[in-house]
C-alpha cells in the first residue's frame, strides 16, 4: 500500500519542526555550522513580519508529511521580475527526510508550491541547487524545470555585505 502523503502550511506551532528540518537540509548539503535561524527569527518572518516594518511576512512554509509524520518542507516567498511586471514566487528551500526519498513527497512540496504561483498570478517559479547534487537536479528536470546554464548567483554576506553598506 503506497504512503499517505499531505501537505499543509505551517503553523505556529511548526516552528521547532522547522527549525530542525532546516538543520536536516544543511548537514545534507554539508554545512551543518551555517544556520543562524532561531525559532524566534523563524516565527517573526514565517507569522510577523518581513526585513521591516509594514512589510509582508518574510516567507511561508508547507509541512509534507508521510503516514501522518512530518518528513518534509518547502519554504517560499515572493521575489519581483521586472520584465514579466508581477511577482514571482522563490523557492528557498526543498528537503525531504532521506528514509522518505522517492515516496512523492518531493514531487508534492514542488507541486503544491506551484499550484500556489499559478493561484497568486505569478509568471514564474524559481529556486537554486548546488551543482554537486544531481539527484535534485534529475529530479527538477523530470518535472519539466530547466537550468538557467546562463546565469549566475552572486551573494553578499558577513562582512562583504557591511563594507558594501559603508560604501568604502
Amino acid at each position: 500500500m503506497p504512503p499517505s502523503l499531505h501537505i499543509r502550511p505551517a503553523t505556529p506551532a511548526d516552528v521547532p519542526l522547522v527549525l530542525q528540518l532546516i538543520k536536516d537540509l544543511a548537514e545534507y548539503e554539508r554545512d551543518p555550522g551555517a544556520v543562524d535561524a532561531t525559532e524566534a527569527s523563524l516565527h517573526a518572518a514565517m507569522f510577523e513580519r518581513g526585513a521591516g516594518p509594514g512589510q509582508p511576512r518574510g516567507c511561508e512554509v508547507l509541512i509534507g508529511e508521510v503516514d501522518g509524520e512530518a518528513q518534509g518542507f518547502a519554504m517560499f516567498f515572493h521575489n519581483f521580475s521586472s520584465w514579466r511586471g508581477r511577482p514571482g514566487l522563490y523557492l528557498e528551500d526543498l528537503f525531504v527526510r532521506p528514509a522518505c526519498r522517492g515516496c512523492g513527497l518531493g514531487a508534492s512540496l514542488l507541486r503544491a508550491c506551484a499550484a500556489i504561483a499559478v493561484a497568486r498570478g505569478c509568471p514564474r517559479m524559481e529556486w537554486i541547487v548546488v551543482d554537486w547534487n544531481t539527484p535534485a537536479i534529475g529530479f527538477y528536470e523530470k518535472l519539466g524545470a530547466k537550468p538557467l546554464s546562463d546565469w549566475t548567483v552572486f551573494r553578499l554576506d558577513g562582512e562583504a555585505l557591511q563594507r558594501a553598506a559603508r560604501s568604502e
